[in-house]
């Protein structure tokens, strides 16, 4: 397997999560779970992340699985989520308190980006940030640049969510986003449109699988069929195992069907004790 080089740009949290009737205290952030689905899958991954000093003992095997860089900030200032999930796909981002997130912007970014295959940028609090890392990452010399987003991004920053689509060479989504973003009628027509037809649109649809969109054409993929506990990081999940395998040369398609598989025994588990191999509490 040839090892692929990624770059990933968010953060990493302290969740309370609610799901099935009971409630998990663990890690999470968008940046971890794709930082650690990329590592499972066989990438070498840099997290570049505001990273606590000293690193709490819930974060260490992170660190361990990772290169972590970023500024370095107090514990108490981790990024804190709290996420009710109500099946089918739907959750409600109850409380977010993002610590020193802010502190996090491009001029942290590390030298030699053309030695990454990718350069990902996760969800961050700010599309209008997220933006911001992505034309500084062009103009540091990033091979390809890549996404995500989530609903909140979507409804309050529409304009600087469609610029960041627009702007890199792979997207990820789920359909309520999607929905959002473009509206109900004829999302999959207005998917298509891209300012590049080389770029790529992942869209996730839950238990009905995942739509990759490639040169205005789009093909489905069946979801993998799994024991549902905890959704969270299901899109991160899959968005990191895609892009290590986009990253290896993998085709689009293989890659997401390898990341759906992935994605199916994560959230079989609390958090991201699936990709870490041990619980974590």
């Amino acid at each position: 397997m040839n090892t692929s080089k990624l770059l990933i740009i968010g953060t990493a949290s302290l969740d309370t999560l609610h799901f099935g009737g009971q409630t998990a205290h663990t890690i999470g952030g968008a940046g971890l779970y794709t930082a650690l689905a990329a590592q499972f899958a066989g990438a070498e991954v840099t997290l570049l992340a505001p990273k606590p000093d000293p690193i709490p003992e819930i974060l260490r095997p992170l660190n361990a699985r990772v290169s972590w860089i970023g500024p370095a900030i107090a514990p108490e200032d981790l990024p804190r989520l709290e996420i009710a999930h109500h099946g089918g796909g739907k959750a409600t981002l109850i409380d977010a308190s993002w610590g020193a997130e802010a502190a996090l912007t491009p001029d942290h970014l590390p030298r030699g980006l053309e030695d990454f295959d990718f350069v990902h940028v996760a969800a961050l609090s700010s599309a209008a940030r997220m933006l911001a890392f992505v034309k500084a990452a062009r103009r540091l010399g990033a091979l390809r640049v890549s996404a995500s987003t989530y609903a909140r991004l979507v409804f309050n920053e529409p304009a600087n969510v469609r610029l960041v689509y627009e702007q890199t060479d792979a997207f990820f989504m789920n359909e309520n986003e999607a929905v959002g973003l473009w509206g109900s009628s004829r999302v999959v027509d207005k998917m298509t449109t891209r300012a590049s037809d080389d770029g790529l649109l992942f869209v996730t649809f839950d238990k009905r699988g995942v739509m990759v969109i490639a040169k205005s054409r789009a093909e489905s993929i069946p979801a993998e069929p799994a024991q549902e506990l905890d959704p969270t990081g299901a899109g991160d999940t899959f968005c990191g195992a895609t892009l290590a395998g986009l990253a290896r040369g993998e085709h689009p398609i293989i890659s997401a069907q390898n990341a759906t598989l992935l994605a199916a025994r994560v959230i079989e588990h609390i958090g991201p004790e699936f990709l870490l191999g041990f619980p974590l509490l």
